[in-house]
């Protein structure tokens, strides 16, 4: 861990030692969630009179109560603001599943906080990376890393790269979710980046997993590779490593598998029989690391496995069976909370909850998991390269929030307002000149909106110099270009009242924009996502329980 990263100390006297955590959570019948009751469970040494026993058990954490010894009620009551506040403990918490079974079930308890590292992720200019959208992007890393692992795993102490990594994007109306698999022997270039103080240089071709680990690489490299690759703004990071599925398995009893025939991996030391198992444990963890024995016995056919494994484990975390069990539920957030390292934007269980929630909303049948379509790399057959057309055809509809799910819309949904630009004349806009110019103050934004502009047909469109800071966006043109500037404003999303003719403007000069104070990037033109998937396109539904994993051919 860099200088970046932090593990919080617990709030305190919160828990009793001599008290199961678990039994501290029970039912609320009026609101069917679960809430803490810190005497719940708690053993009370005799009284000397009835009365009094039945007053101190009645009046615990009651204002006025003194009758703990050593003043443990007023201790008590000192806290019970924070100690005693009613978990919102719902399904919905349960729905962000990390890689290879590293699941969210995140409580409002100061607790957990202890258990949870992050890291400041340093991206760079913000001009340089996609635009934000309202959809959700998480990238969830599985790090190989052998530190404090011993022999178990080979390469005794090894820092570990990105072995597995997912690009979980939820859509803006969360309705659906795609879980992008990026093979780690992909062959991409990485970024220079920063960890911490280091600056570390990128590389013009490399294995996508040394985005992680190599020279010193930390997640906020992973991050600034997987933005460059996809063309997708990340929100948010998660990285586990191979204790999570060990313990997350463990926690929530067990995670169902299949086998379509039986496999023997001497690597992985998985031994298996043909059908369904309930795997936890070091068997989970063979399971999930399993590629010599399924399949054509290399990493791309172990990814289906592990998305086999984090839909069934999506399946078992919000069934009833975890959901009514506080020992499980316990558990489960205890695993998740000490398997996770996060960016700093997520470092707390409070944060790490109303994000899990929000992902939650998406039902498990509209989460597809694929896998970046590749091509065996022509400079090496032991790697891989993207698949011409395919694979920005992929990442094309994940940045344009493009569901790989049929999705009806919700039937409460409201209709899209009306558009508040008028419609764009109708003129050649490749033929339009367009000069941009940036007196917003803010660094980056003329190239922004001119290539934004290119996006949208106007092929001649640039960023010109500097001008003098203005409150508001202007679009400027000379006599006889009116129906050009509109239609450049169109294209930006500017209102009509932005185009002004200005006779300091020759017919050379062409459409001239002044970007103010007020200007925001417009979205990506929608004519430039896809609209289907590639033909032959990997896929996993999330609710599928009819996948299993073949023999190596």
């Amino acid at each position: 861990m860099n200088s970046g990263q932090r593990n919080r100390g617990d709030s305190g006297n919160s828990i009793r030692p001599d008290v199961d955590p678990a039994d501290q959570w029970v039912l609320d019948p009026a609101t069917g969630e679960f809430r803490l009751d810190l005497d719940a469970g708690t053993w009370h040494s005799p009284e000397p009179s009835r009365g009094a026993g039945r007053a101190r058990n009645r009046g615990a954490g009651a204002a006025g109560s003194n009758a703990l010894p050593g003043g443990r009620a007023a201790r008590r009551r000192g806290r019970s603001s924070r100690g005693r506040r009613t978990l919102k403990w719902t399904a919905g918490s349960l729905g962000l599943v990390l890689v290879a079974g590293c699941g969210g079930a995140f409580y409002a308890y100061q607790h957990f906080n202890k258990n949870i590292s992050s890291v400041k992720v340093q991206v760079g200019d913000e001009s340089e990376r996609p635009q934000a959208t309202d959809a959700l992007n998480i990238l969830v890393i599985g790090t190989d890393s052998r530190v404090g692992l011993g022999r178990e795993y080979g390469d005794e102490g090894s820092t570990g790269h990105a072995d597995t990594t997912l690009l979980f994007h939820v859509s803006k109306d969360r309705s659906n979710a795609t879980v992008l698999s990026i093979p780690r022997d992909l062959m991409v270039p990485i970024p220079d980046c920063q960890s911490g103080s280091k600056k570390i240089p990128g590389e013009a071709r490399a294995m996508f997993n040394t985005s992680l680990g190599q020279d010193g690489r930390d997640p906020g490299c992973t991050w600034k590779t997987v933005e460059k690759l996809t063309g997708v703004r990340i929100n948010h990071f998660m990285m586990v490593n191979f204790e999570a599925v060990k313990t997350l398995s463990t926690a929530v009893g067990g995670v169902e598998v299949c086998a379509s025939t039986n496999i023997d991996d001497p690597y992985s030391h998985l031994k298996m029989a043909a059908g369904r198992h309930v795997v936890q444990g070091e068997e989970a963890l063979a399971f999930v690391r399993t590629r010599h024995a399924v399949g054509l016995g290399g990493d791309l056919t172990r990814i289906p496995l592990q998305q086999q494994f984090i839909s069934s484990m999506i399946r078992k975390m919000k069934s009833s069976d975890t959901l009514t069990s506080p020992t499980k539920l316990w558990n489960l957030a205890d695993a998740a909370t000490k398997a996770l390292t996060v960016d700093d934007g997520i470092d707390d269980v409070n944060r790490l909850k109303d994000l899990a929630l929000d992902v939650s909303r998406v039902d498990t049948k509209n989460i597809t998991f694929t896998t970046v379509p590749v091509i065996d790399d022509p400079a090496d057959k032991n790697r891989l390269a993207l698949k011409p057309n395919d694979a920005q055809q992929v990442f094309a509809m994940i940045a344009a929030d493009r569901s790989l799910t049929q999705v009806a819309a919700p039937a409460d949904a409201a209709p899209e307002a009306a558009p508040s630009t008028p419609a764009a004349p109708q003129v050649d806009a490749k033929a339009v000149k367009v000069t941009v110019r940036n007196g917003s103050g803010a660094s980056g934004q003329a190239t922004k909106a001119a290539t934004a502009l290119q996006g949208r047909g106007f092929a001649l469109a640039v960023a010109g110099s500097n001008a003098d800071p203005a409150a508001a966006t202007s679009v400027g043109y000379p006599a006889g270009q009116q129906e050009k500037a509109q239609a450049v404003a169109a294209a930006l999303g500017l209102p009509a009242s932005a185009v002004q003719e200005n006779a300091k403007l020759g017919s050379r000069d062409g459409v001239v924009v002044i970007l103010g104070k007020d200007f925001t990037a417009p979205p990506a033109a929608p004519s430039a996502a896809p609209t289907e998937v590639p033909k032959d396109l990997q896929r996993v539904q999330a609710d599928d329980t009819n996948v299993c994993a073949a023999k190596a051919k």
